[in-house]
C-alpha cells in the first residue's frame, strides 16, 4: 500500500519534470539561429592572404549577406582584413556574378562566393 502511495506521488512529478525539460529544449532550438552554408573561392593575392588555401565552405546565421561575409572573413583571416575593408582591393561574385560596388546581397544556402583582387596586366 505505502508503494502504491509513493508511485502515485512520483508519477506525476516525473511527468512535470519531463514535461519541463522537452520545454527547455524546445526554447533551446528556438534561440539557436538557422546557418547557411556557403563555398569560398579564393583568388591570387585573397588566397596568399588566407594562408593558401583554395576554397573552403563556411557557416554563416541566415540573415548573411556579402556585408556580414566580409567582417566575418577579416576575424577569420586577419591578412585579409586590409583587403576586405575597401570593396576596391577585394570584388565579390556571388554565384558567378559580380556584386556591384556599394551594393549588399543576402547570401543563400549553397552559394558560391568568389573573392576576387584587382587584375592587372598588359
Amino acid at each position: 500500500r505505502v508503494k502504491r502511495i509513493v508511485y502515485r506521488l512520483l508519477i506525476p512529478l516525473s511527468r512535470e519534470r519531463a514535461h519541463h525539460r522537452s520545454n527547455a529544449v524546445a526554447t533551446h532550438q528556438k534561440e539557436k539561429k538557422k546557418m547557411v552554408s556557403i563555398k569560398l573561392l579564393f583568388f591570387a593575392s585573397a588566397r596568399e592572404a588566407a594562408g593558401g588555401i583554395a576554397s573552403t565552405t563556411i557557416a554563416l546565421e541566415d540573415d548573411a549577406n556579402t556585408k556580414s561575409l566580409r567582417i566575418k572573413l577579416a576575424s577569420l583571416y586577419p591578412k585579409l582584413a586590409s583587403l576586405l575593408s575597401e570593396e576596391d582591393n577585394i570584388t565579390l561574385a556571388v554565384n558567378e556574378e559580380y556584386v556591384p560596388t556599394d551594393e549588399v546581397w543576402k547570401l543563400n544556402e549553397g552559394d558560391t562566393v568568389a573573392l576576387i583582387p584587382p587584375i592587372s596586366g598588359g
